[in-house]
Formats: structure tokens, C-alpha cells, sequence
């Protein structure tokens, strides 16, 4: 008889697996779904990123292994982009390191650093393989709250310092998914004094940098000082350019992190398909203008969520990043009812907050990944579906 592993009782994909299984019913009985849940862009990569993946697929050399850690221009390019857009010198040969995706890196970066029993502090809510990861590698969580009187940062100097003493990593995501929120300047410089003080690697995941509204910037961590002694970055392609399946990301920050999980790869994978790598390359040195334009639609977009909210009564934060919008359930369902019923009788699909933890009760997350003429359709449908309910 086949038996589970220890490891696999803390991985779960409940929720998600319900959600699909109910948005495939309601779509089978053939209700018109506006797809709200799933954070894939409908946004195509610029022309010119498409053409250097073609150019570099069309040549018969491009199909060998590559190197895992990244073509020699890959991390050219990565180097000299962190350069411009947040002032962090790293060094190519030891401070960056490609990943198939920021998932894969995510899931594995507790391998490198954790053992089994030690603590690693996560956002709650939180995305999923912040969890996930850690658990393989047979860690005890410690979930930090993420509520709006904290502003969505977590409460630093509650965590006890019995945790603090046996934690190894910590976790954190700005701007955040699913919360939509930013962190200051300040509450980075205090994330690397704790860190300092208890000797933990702080990860944090950067792959919403760029989709950011109202000329807010926000600031890498690595661009605090002394960040490096203890910390790591994550970025990513996906969001940024439109290229979520090519599974382009990079892991960037303390060497000594960095190449531990270099050696961990080298023995999981044979790197990115090398094309993929070129048309990255051709993302992070060419024009830069659809990066501003694919951050303008979804400041549109949110701007229609936010205000047809408003115009309902429906009153929801105005997010300045991200490409999300975390909403307080507006009746006294749960999460998870709430969120079937706006499936069933309106055909607007959303995730439940506690699908990323049971900090994210009472909230749902909307993906705004629909033009605007479907998200003004699915305002439309709500606000007739609430109607009917009061």
C-alpha cells in the first residue's frame, strides 16, 4: 500500500482545488465567468521581447543545457537593471543567480537554510509557497499577523524573543500578495537590525516592484544598509514584462545564500531554456515604455474596482501597487461562502483570504487581470447581485 511522506501532511491545496472545481461547474452550466482569481496577466510580452525569443529559437545551438546559473548576459542584465532602478550594486559572479521561476526558488530556499525544528516567521495572509517551502524543509511556522491597524506590516516586537532565538529565516513580500500593501524604508531598516541581532537570513520577494501607481517607487531591500549581510531578493519577469510561463526569475543578495542555493539547483535542474534567457535579456536592456504602460492599465483597472466599490456602498483601500485588490467581505458570510455565492449568482470568480492563511477571514482577493470593459461588467454584476440580497 503507497503512504505519504511525513513532509506532504502539511501541503494542501484545498481551497484552490475547491475553487477550481466549482468555477468548472458554474462555467459547464454556462455562465459567463469573469475570471478574477487567478493572478495570471492577460497582458502579452512587447513585441520586441517576442522577436528575441523567436530570433534565439529559431538557432539550432540554443537547444543544450545551459548553465544553472544564468547566461553570462542574463546576469549582465539583472546587474546592471538593479543598478538603475534601485541604486544595488551586485556582483555578477556571486551575488545573482537565475531560477526557474521565483517559485522554484521560494520553494527550495529552506533547504539551504533551515532545519528540521527551526523557526521561520511568514506573512499571514501570505502566498502559498511562503509556507509551503519551509514545511518541506521540516520548519515550525510562526505566522506574523498582517491586519490594516499594523498597516499590513508585521508586528515586529511582538514576536517572542524565545521564536526570535531559534529563527533561521524570515519571509516577506512588498509589495504584497494578496495584500496589495507597501512597506517604508523604516520598517526594512528595522527588519535588518532584527535580523543582525538574531542571526536569521531575511528573504524577501520583490516580484511586484514594477507594477506600482501614483509615482510610487518602491525601495528594494537590498538597498538598505547592511541588508546584504543578511538578506536575499527575489525578482521575476512574470509580472513585470507579461512572462509568466516563461519562468524567467532570479535570486539576488547575500553570496554565501545565494551560491547555497546555486549548489541545490545544480543538482535539481539544468538552468532556463537558453532562448527564454535571451528574450529576458532583451526585457530587462530594451525599451523599457511597456513596462510603464502594462503598470498604467492596471492603475486603471484598480481604479475602476476601487470606485464602482465605492459607488455600491462596497468601501475598499486604494492600493498603490500590485496588481491586486485585498476587499473586506461586505455581508457576514465567511471568506470561502461569500466568495461561492459571488461565483454562483453574479459569475465573478475571486479568491478567499484564507486561502493564504487564517489571518485573511473576512476578506476576499481580486486579481485584476480582465480589461477594463469586463471589470466594469463585473462591478455592474455585484453591485445588481448585493442588491437583491438586502
Amino acid at each position: 500500500m503507497i503512504q505519504q511522506a511525513e513532509r506532504m501532511k502539511g501541503l494542501t491545496s484545498a481551497i484552490f482545488s475547491q475553487l477550481e472545481d466549482l468555477q468548472k461547474k458554474a462555467a459547464a452550466s454556462g455562465k459567463d465567468i469573469i475570471q478574477l482569481s487567478i493572478g495570471t496577466p492577460d497582458m502579452a510580452p512587447a513585441p520586441h521581447i517576442v522577436e528575441a525569443l523567436k530570433e534565439a529559437a529559431a538557432c539550432g545551438n540554443n537547444y543544450g543545457y545551459t548553465l544553472s546559473k544564468g547566461k553570462p548576459e542574463l546576469l549582465t542584465a539583472i546587474a546592471q537593471w538593479y543598478q538603475k532602478k534601485f541604486d544595488v550594486t551586485l556582483d555578477e559572479a556571486t551575488e545573482i543567480h537565475s531560477l526557474i521561476g521565483s517559485q522554484e526558488g521560494l520553494a527550495h530556499i529552506g533547504l539551504c537554510l533551515v532545519n528540521p525544528g527551526d523557526v521561520v516567521l511568514i506573512p499571514d495572509p501570505g502566498y502559498p509557497i511562503f509556507s509551503a517551502g519551509p514545511l518541506i524543509a521540516g520548519a515550525e511556522l510562526h505566522r506574523m499577523c498582517l491586519t490594516a491597524a499594523n498597516n499590513y506590516l508585521p508586528d515586529l516586537d511582538s514576536i517572542d524573543e524565545d521564536v526570535l532565538r531559534r529563527t533561521k529565516l524570515m519571509i516577506l513580500n512588498y509589495p504584497n500578495n494578496p495584500l496589495a500593501a507597501t512597506a517604508p524604508r523604516e520598517f526594512f531598516e528595522k527588519v535588518v537590525a532584527l535580523a543582525k541581532q538574531y542571526h536569521f537570513v531575511v528573504c524577501h520577494d520583490f516580484a511586484y516592484s514594477e507594477l506600482v501607481f501614483d509615482n510610487y517607487r518602491p525601495d528594494s531591500f537590498l538597498s538598505i544598509p547592511g541588508a546584504k549581510e543578511v538578506g536575499i531578493e527575489f525578482n521575476s519577469l512574470s509580472k513585470t514584462y507579461n512572462m509568466c510561463g516563461c519562468r524567467v526569475a532570479y535570486i539576488v543578495g547575500n553570496p554565501k545564500v545565494v551560491s547555497l542555493l546555486g549548489r541545490l539547483k545544480s543538482n535539481f535542474d539544468y538552468g532556463i531554456f537558453a532562448p527564454l534567457q535571451l528574450a529576458a535579456v532583451a526585457a530587462l536592456t530594451g525599451p523599457q515604455d511597456c513596462v510603464t504602460e502594462t503598470a498604467a492599465a492596471y492603475q486603471r483597472r484598480r481604479d475602476i474596482i476601487v470606485d464602482g466599490f465605492s459607488s455600491i456602498g462596497w468601501q475598499v483601500e486604494r492600493p498603490k501597487a500590485s496588481m491586486y485588490i485585498w476587499a473586506k467581505v461586505p455581508t457576514e458570510q465567511s471568506s470561502f461562502d461569500f466568495t461561492v455565492d459571488l461565483l454562483n449568482n453574479a459569475g465573478v470568480a475571486v479568491v478567499p483570504g484564507n486561502a493564504f492563511g487564517e489571518c485573511g477571514e473576512g476578506f476576499i482577493r481580486i486579481a485584476l487581470v480582465q480589461s477594463e470593459e469586463r471589470l466594469i461588467e463585473a462591478v455592474a454584476r455585484i453591485k445588481q447581485w448585493l442588491g437583491e440580497c438586502q
